[in-house]
């Protein structure tokens, strides 16, 4: 049985994981930049899904879809598409595939027309590759204690942290001379993600040759864990020099409705403490959120002008998205007065993404991995 993966840029890392676990049991998965006979699969989100879907309803062959829009949506996925893997595919799309083989029926975790079993089992990081022919950032932790309200992580993949061994991280990470990393948060490394464990961030750290870049994307942190302690551990052994993690709002009463787990006062100071010790913070801010006032939004653009000062901004505009809290609740507008500060500062080279498109932003930010 052929089994093709249709090239789609934003999936890439998508792509290396899924591709290993495949290997595992035997299939072997060819990128196609069309889809082809006899499987061809597809890892799809919220924003490009919809470029795709005539696609896969017209395709002369069998279709499985996957990724964060189908998961969430994997009722109106199994419309177009033959098989809807829902959430994590290490264990699920091998063991779909050998079914196809064999002529069974799907195994639970997987959507067609005609029902869903969710699935029984929660993936171990170390029962899986994070990467083998096709390489790929490596995947340290998966599952976020936190439960934003714009955030698809903890539907996806849970609210309990999973961690990768240290000894498989440097297995791994000894084939590149630049390591990077794909986590919810690189300094919850080892812990439950609320009680940190630097002890254990540390010996990651130290057990690991070549330049690590540790706290930047795909892999960043949380204003809170940003500490003297955690800035020591990069400066002493990583060789990045900025440091990247998410404000969202400037507002401490927007930040409790999405239930962020953290204040205004964190971001300021992790903010200071990456400027005293000479790293330059990056920072991610939503704007356009359903339940900003306007001196919320104000409040905001007064963070926004601050992070600037000492690094950059990175600013979305609030896209709802499925399976989310804030899945039903459309984006503000912007007041005259933001649009105005966000056109200047990124004129001067200070904030990047887009705030009003979303493809713009997503297409941008995603491209390289």
């Amino acid at each position: 049985m052929n089994v093709n993966w249709r090239a789609i840029p934003q999936a890439n890392n998508t792509l290396a994981v899924l591709s290993a676990a495949c290997e595992v049991h035997g299939y072997h998965i060819e990128v196609t930049d069309r889809p082809r006979p006899d499987v061809t699969i597809y890892s799809l989100n919220s924003i490009n899904e919809r470029l795709y879907r005539d696609e896969i309803a017209g395709a002369d062959c069998i279709t499985i879809a996957g990724g964060p829009h189908p998961s969430a949506c994997y009722r109106e996925a199994a419309q177009y598409a033959d098989y809807v893997v829902v959430g994590e595919g290490e264990y699920t799309l091998p063991a779909l595939l050998s079914a196809l083989e064999e002529g069974k029926e799907p195994p639970p975790g997987v959507a067609t027309a005609a029902g869903y079993i969710p699935a029984r089992h929660t993936v171990l990081l170390d029962g899986y590759p994070p990467f083998s022919r096709i390489t790929g950032f490596i995947e340290i932790t998966r599952g976020c204690p936190f439960s934003c309200g714009y955030c698809q992580t903890p539907r996806l993949f849970g609210r309990c942290m999973r961690h990768r061994s240290v000894d498989e991280i440097a297995r791994y990470s000894s084939r590149y001379r630049d390591i990077r990393f794909v986590t919810p948060n690189a300094f919850a490394y080892g812990s439950d993600g609320i009680h940190l464990r630097l002890d254990r961030v540390e010996r990651l750290l130290r057990s690991l040759n070549g330049r690590i870049y540790f706290g930047t994307f795909p892999g960043e942190v949380r204003p809170e864990c940003v500490s003297r302690q955690s800035i020591n551990l990069i400066l002493d052994t990583c060789a990045n020099t900025r440091l990247h993690f998410g404000a969202q709002s400037g507002s401490d009463a927007v930040l409790r409705r999405l239930h962020r787990g953290h204040t205004v006062d964190d971001v300021i100071r992790a903010v200071d403490l990456c400027r005293e010790n000479g790293l330059v913070p990056v920072v991610d801010f939503i704007l356009g959120l359903p339940f900003e006032s306007d001196d919320d939004q104000r409040a905001t653009l007064d963070l926004v002008k601050l992070v600037t000062r000492a690094g950059t901004a990175h600013i979305h505009y609030f896209m709802p998205l499925p399976g989310t809290p804030l899945q039903n609740n459309p984006p503000r507008s912007l007041l005259p007065e933001t649009k105005k500060v966000l056109g200047k500062l990124a004129l001067s080279g200070r904030i990047t993404g887009s705030w009003m498109d979303h493809e713009i932003r997503f297409f941008r930010h995603t491209s390289h991995l």
